[in-house]
């Protein structure tokens, strides 16, 4: 569903509110969002995936039961690894402090949060008065 063009402009100002208000943040924010799976991670989960699907199948065909459950361990295993991000990435994310604020920029935070939110409901008033 698209949006109107009074909702992709407040959407605009939303965003452009972001990075006014904490531009260390927004650009955090635009860094782990590029960041993808990895496209060797994906290679070689998928590549296990086949190996392990073409275990099953083999093992369908010779009737060796343990070679079947080798087989999908190591094709479910592909999948998990293709589908997970890295744990180098996952620890830069989480050592940024993005998450979780220290206790001397908590209530900084939490300013500058209610701040943006009675601006939105500034906003959000307005709009409907001037509706009616």
């Amino acid at each position: 569903m698209a949006l109107s063009e009074h909702e992709e402009a407040l959407l605009q100002q939303m965003e452009e509110a972001l990075y006014a208000e904490d531009p260390r943040f927004a650009s955090r924010i635009e860094k782990t969002k590029s960041r993808g799976l990895g496209r060797g991670r994906l290679v070689a989960g998928v590549v296990a995936a086949v190996v392990g699907l073409a275990l099953v199948v083999f093992s369908a065909m010779s009737s060796s039961i343990w070679l079947g459950a080798v087989g999908f361990a190591i094709m479910v295993a592909g999948i998990v690894y293709a589908i997970t991000p890295s744990k180098t990435k996952l620890a830069a994310v989480a050592s940024d402090g993005t998450t979780k604020p220290r206790a001397g920029k908590a209530k900084a935070a939490s300013a500058k949060q209610a701040s943006f939110m009675e601006r939105l409901e500034e906003r959000w008033e307005k709009r409907r008065r001037d509706q009616w």
